[in-house]
């Protein structure tokens, strides 16, 4: 017998929310601003219950999202792996008012996704040998302002596996990670029938999907309710098995980044107009010579993205946005702009023919399979063994991790694209880094306005291979930390 059609919906967010008790633990869904179920956090602001644990892939903004909730100093405990847009958090961290735990997001995703599916643990070679393996990440910091770390992380549980697909007898060390459900799971759909079954929309779908499988009670926020019978069974992505509540809500249409392909004022890169930008699209341009005709490729957020205007001709590559996106395509012209529909930089594109959309942790389980052919990413700082640092300060800088350090673990090309020192005119190539580890051993190529190095194998240093206009080997070597060896076939930056 089919249940009454009523029965899973809700009249309204403040209903849906209204047994969620202080002290609670809630997994919610969203990337950047998108996916995000706004009317349910609002529905949690009014209540005003405190003492939350929220695990979260981001934490919205200081305006948007989570940060109602940090606005009315709710939250108690964090577990997040990118929170760099949101002033609000990072004060209260630093200021000791909340504990933070940092996740690298392709391991959030599969905790949560584990949690789901009752798996109580899974190893992974996501983070190992960085803090968030070997422990001393700060949890939480004094509340005098002297910024002393008063917690931090607890080493993990790690062993030696044979490499997956490996078949020359490579070992490697994983780290052991542990399931994470909740109390409740406030997750956004596009579209819900009264049985709970779910559609979500382009890469809104992005985190939501495992969350909905991964709490005690999980509520859903959906923008249309349909009759049990109105959605095609075929075309369902959450069964509503996994869903307790549904309520209606009103459509944000949030853009956190609106970029647009004929309206410049909407982007702040002017290679024309601003040196350091020009000195950017150098190192841009360098690195689009690197991808190769039907590589698939994963862009960090920052000036990695940029690289996909500079792709040479009769080269075809397809871009892997880790937030649930294959084949991202230009972005978009004015009015056609969506806010389901952006990359993991959170600004707005299109999709190009053969375009996919997928979960969040489907989207990891390509990157740490070793589906992505190449990762360009940003950093703060690279070592002469290929180590690399970009994601915290200690009681300076918090971001967070993102998908850097699922990316950088995959066995993917790892390039990095950054300025060659950094404001001060501090070197950023280092003997090594002196920053938290974003991995160990992983990057293949440094690209800067300055040089071109190779990392030679198994980290036994740099080898130059390339200079920049107006440089030399003295100035490049003036300019760099770690010591290197010089290319037998050196020549200028190619572009």
């Amino acid at each position: 017998p089919q249940r009454p059609l009523s029965s899973k919906v809700v009249g309204s967010a403040s209903e849906a929310v209204a047994d969620v008790p202080a002290g609670a633990t809630l997994l919610v869904g969203g990337f950047g601003l998108s996916g995000v179920p706004e009317n349910l956090i609002t529905a949690l602001r009014d209540r005003a219950c405190g003492g939350l644990t929220v695990v979260s892939s981001n934490v919205g903004t200081s305006e948007r999202g989570l940060g109602l909730l940090f606005q009315t100093r709710q939250i108690a405990k964090v577990v997040s792996a990118y929170v760099g847009e949101n002033d609000a958090f990072e004060q209260q961290f630093l200021n000791g008012e909340i504990e933070v735990e940092l996740v690298p997001m392709g391991t959030l995703a599969e905790r949560m996704r584990a949690a789901g599916a009752g798996i109580p643990a899974f190893f992974t070679k996501t983070g190992a040998g960085t803090w968030h393996h070997l422990g001393g990440m700060p949890q939480r910091y004094a509340p005098d302002g002297s910024r002393a770390v008063v917690q931090a992380s607890e080493p993990k549980p790690s062993r030696a596996f044979a490499v997956p697909g490996g078949g020359g007898g490579e070992t490697a060390e994983y780290v052991m990670e542990e399931a994470l459900g909740g109390d409740f799971a406030l997750v956004k759909a596009w579209k819900a029938d009264t049985e709970g079954n779910l559609v979500y929309r382009k890469t809104a779908r992005n985190h939501n999907p495992a969350i909905a499988t991964a709490g005690r009670v999980t509520i859903a926020e959906v923008e249309e309710v349909v009759a049990a019978g109105e959605l095609d069974p075929d075309e369902v992505h959450t069964p509503g098995i996994y869903v307790d509540r549904v309520v209606q809500g009103e459509r944000m249409g949030v853009i956190e980044r609106l970029t647009l392909a004929d309206d410049p004022s909407t982007s702040t890169f002017s290679p024309r107009t601003k040196p350091a930008d020009a000195l950017r699209e150098r190192i841009v341009k360098r690195a689009a010579l690197e991808l190769r005709d039907g590589d698939y490729v994963n862009l960090g957020i920052g000036m990695p993205t940029l690289i996909s205007d500079y792709v040479p001709g009769g080269v075809s590559v397809t871009l892997q946005a880790e937030n649930g996106m294959l084949g991202a395509g230009p972005f978009p012209l004015r009015g056609a702009e969506d806010c389901d529909l952006i990359n993991a930089g959170k600004q707005t594109v299109t999709a190009l023919p053969g375009a996919s959309f997928f979960s969040a942790d489907t989207s990891f389980a390509m990157i740490r399979g070793g589906h992505c052919d190449v990762t360009v990413l940003g950093t703060m700082e690279v070592a002469a063994n290929g180590d690399m640092a970009n994601y915290l300060i200690p009681g300076k800088l918090v971001k967070g991790m993102g998908g850097a350090m699922d990316l950088v673990s995959s066995g993917s090309k790892v390039i990095v694209t950054m300025e060659h020192t950094d404001r001060k005119g501090n070197p950023k190539v280092l003997p090594r880094c002196t920053l938290p580890l974003t991995g160990q051993r992983v990057v293949s190529l440094i690209i800067t306005e300055k040089a071109v190095f190779e990392v030679k194998p198994d980290g036994a240093g740099l080898l130059l291979a390339e200079v920049g206009e107006g440089e030399t080997v003295e100035s490049v070597r003036a300019a760099t930390a770690a010591d290197f060896d010089v290319s037998d076939a050196l020549r200028p930056m190619r572009q």
